[in-house]
C-alpha cells in the first residue's frame, strides 16, 4: 500500500502539538475526522504512532520514527516553495545540537568540527540547563544534548545516555611557579579556583580532599568553565579543570598541566531519544575517537 501524504500531514500537526483538538482547530477539520485520518494511517504502517494519555497524546516508538520522516518531507516541501520562490535552492540537512551551558567550549567544537563548514547541512546550537534541554529533546526540537552528567531515561521519557570521552581533572596554573608543584601539596599551598558546588567535579574533588584530610585555600568557585578559563588564564591563582578547557592556553605555553587529580574525572555524555533508527549524521558523530574530541585533532569529515 502506498503511503498517503495527506494522513502523514495530519498526523506531522498532531504530533508537533501532542493534542488532538488544537490540531484539528489549526486545520480546520473536526476531531473525530482528524482522528479517523491517523487511524487510517497507523493501519496502513501497521504500528500505533501514538500513546494516549488522558487528553494528550504521546509519540510510540513507531511514532517517532514515522515523526522524523515527516519532518523531512514537509522541511523539504518547504524547500521546494522557497526554490521556486526566492530562485535559491535550500536543499540542506538539518540536525539540532543542545549543549549544557557549563560545558567546555572546546569540547563542543571537538565534538562538532567534522560538520563545521558543510554548506549542506543547517546546524543549530542551542545552550540551556540540562532540564530545558531535556524538554526540546522531548518535544522533537533537539535531536541530540551533549551534558556532563548521565540521565535516566524510563518508558516516559526514553533517553539515551552515552558516554563518548573521559578526561582526567588537573590542577592548571601559570608556568615556572615556585613552591609546592606536587600532590597534595599543590593543593594546600596553592589558591585553587574551583568548580561550584553541584558540579559532579566538585563532589570528585571534595572527596579526594576529604579522603586525604586535605584543607585547600579556595579563593573563587565557579560554575561556568568558560569563566574558570579566562580566571585561570588572566590570574596567578591555580584551577581545577579538565585540561580540555584550556586546551589552546596549554599548547600556546600560556598555562601549565601541574598533573591530574587521582580519581576526579569529567565525563561527557550525549544524550539522545532512545528509538530503532538513529539518522546516519548522528551514528557518525558519536563513533568519533575520545581522544580526538579532546585534543581537537579531528580529521572527519562526513
Amino acid at each position: 500500500m502506498k503511503l498517503n501524504y495527506h494522513h502523514l500531514f495530519y498526523f506531522w500537526n498532531v504530533a508537533k502539538t501532542g493534542h488532538l483538538t488544537r490540531a484539528a482547530e489549526s486545520l480546520h477539520v473536526s476531531q473525530s475526522a482528524l482522528s479517523g485520518q491517523i487511524r487510517k494511517l497507523e493501519d496502513s504502517l501497521g504500528y500505533e504512532l501514538f500513546v494516549r494519555e488522558g487528553r494528550r497524546l504521546r509519540l510510540s516508538e513507531a511514532g517517532r520514527v514515522a515523526f522524523g520522516y515527516a519532518e523531512d518531507i514537509f522541511r523539504q516541501g518547504e524547500e521546494l516553495t522557497a526554490l521556486f520562490s526566492s530562485g535559491s535552492q535550500a536543499n540542506r540537512e538539518s540536525l539540532k545540537i543542545g549543549a549544557v551551558a557549563t560545558l567546555s567550549r572546546n569540547f563542543q567544537e571537538g565534538f562538532l568540527k567534522p560538520l563545521l563548514g558543510r554548506e549542506d547541512l543547517e546546524l543549530s546550537i542551542q545552550s540551556g540547563t540540562l532540564e530545558d534541554l531535556l524538554r526540546r529533546l522531548s518535544a522533537h526540537r533537539l535531536d541530540l544534548v551533549l551534558s556532563n552528567q548521565p540521565v535516566h531515561g524510563d518508558e516516559e521519557t526514553p533517553w539515551r545516555s552515552r558516554r563518548i570521552a573521559r578526561q582526567s581533572v588537573s590542577v592548571i596554573g601559570p608556568p615556572g611557579a615556585g613552591g609546592a608543584t606536587t600532590f597534595p601539596e599543590l593543593l594546600t599551598q596553592r589558591s585553587l579556583i574551583v568548580p561550584g558546588q553541584d558540579n559532579n567535579i566538585r563532589h570528585a574533588f571534595d572527596q579526594l580532599c576529604d579522603y586525604h584530610k586535605l584543607r585547600p585555600r579556595i579563593v573563587a568557585e565557579v560554575d561556568d568553565m568558560a569563566m574558570m578559563r579566562l580566571l585561570a588564564r588572566d590570574t596567578q591563582h591555580f584551577a581545577v579543570l579538565p585540561p580540555v578547557v584550556v586546551r589552546d592556553e596549554l599548547q600556546a605555553g600560556s598555562l601549565y598541566d601541574y598533573g591530574a587529580l587521582p580519581g576526579v574525572f569529567e565525563e561527557f555524555y550525549a544524550v539522545s531519544i532512545r528509538r530503532q533508527f538513529e539518522p546516519p549524521l548522528l551514528t557518525s558523530l558519536l563513533s568519533q575517537p575520545a581522544e580526538e574530541l579532546l585534543t581537537g585533532s579531528s580529521n572527519w569529515s562526513f
